[in-house]
């Protein structure tokens, strides 16, 4: 038996007595809800050799970084103290051993009392660390002289300025005119 469809009146009084769905609540940001698990896993397993590799030149010195790179580091079971993985040059790896205490203290106090009481040593090719950029600050670079004409206009210029700034508005401005001589030359 078919049924006939409600009229459009019928439809509504129908859709009028039906409840409507609540809207759903959105998700909550995935940063709270993750917050206690990554407390949890970092607390567990902590900062690996990863956290090691950037900072390895200021944590050994200069000359063990040369020769050494961080490769894995175990959390002791029972939360006692980890063991390190070094890879180390073959020829320098009596100079790490000799050395171990020392490089000991020193990650530990990078890691926090306790996280590191064994260093494994590998012996295989270290890659070079990255060189540092080298710092410009204090750098003095090279002004042109500039020619006579451009000298007293200058001086010139200068002229009305307090006593106490004309010196350093006269290097500002043979610096400014020496760039610009050397751009046009370019």
């Amino acid at each position: 038996m078919a049924r006939d469809l409600p009229t459009e009146s019928e439809a509504r009084e129908i859709l009028s007595r039906r409840r409507t769905r609540p809207m759903p609540r959105p998700a909550p940001p995935a940063g709270r809800t993750l917050a206690p698990f990554i407390k949890e896993l970092d607390a567990k397993f902590g900062r690996g050799a990863g956290a090691l590799e950037p900072r390895w030149r200021e944590i050994v010195g200069d000359q063990l970084a040369r020769v050494t790179r961080p490769q894995k580091l175990t959390k002791g079971r029972g939360g006692a103290g980890g063991t390190l993985e070094l890879r180390v040059a073959g020829p320098a790896a009596l100079l790490v051993q000799h050395q171990s205490a020392d490089i000991l203290k020193r990650v530990n106090l990078f890691l926090g009392e306790g996280a590191v009481d064994k260093l494994r040593i590998a012996q295989g090719p270290v890659k070079p660390l990255p060189t540092p950029a080298a710092s410009t600050k204090g750098a003095r670079r090279r002004i042109e002289p500039l020619d006579a004409a451009a000298e007293a206009e200058l001086k010139q210029s200068v002229e009305a300025a307090p006593s106490a700034l004309k010196a350093a508005l006269a290097n500002l401005g043979r610096a400014v005119l020496s760039d610009q001589a050397k751009q046009e030359r370019s």
